[in-house]
């Protein structure tokens, strides 16, 4: 799956353009790289988010098409 598709799925992200843009401003990695709205996400992946003085680090632990609000929290773990 994308990443900007994922964070918006797993609701660490609001909304799918606010994604984009965080991936455009280098503030999103996947792995300790910089990563690029398109790059593939999977189980195992540890993304890091920047929002300006706090870090959110996660690990991927599945990658739905679709979650409730209810499931998204278990897509992924904070690290």
């Amino acid at each position: 799956m994308r990443l900007d598709k994922y964070l918006k799925v797993s609701r660490l992200i609001k909304r799918r353009t606010v994604a984009n843009e965080a991936c455009d401003g280098g503030r999103v990695s996947i792995n300790g790289k910089t990563a690029k709205a398109s790059a593939e996400v999977r189980p195992g992946d540890t993304i890091e988010l920047a929002f300006g003085e706090r870090r959110v680090r996660v690990e991927v632990i599945s990658v739905d098409e679709h979650a409730t609000k209810s499931d998204a929290p278990a897509m992924y773990r904070e690290i």
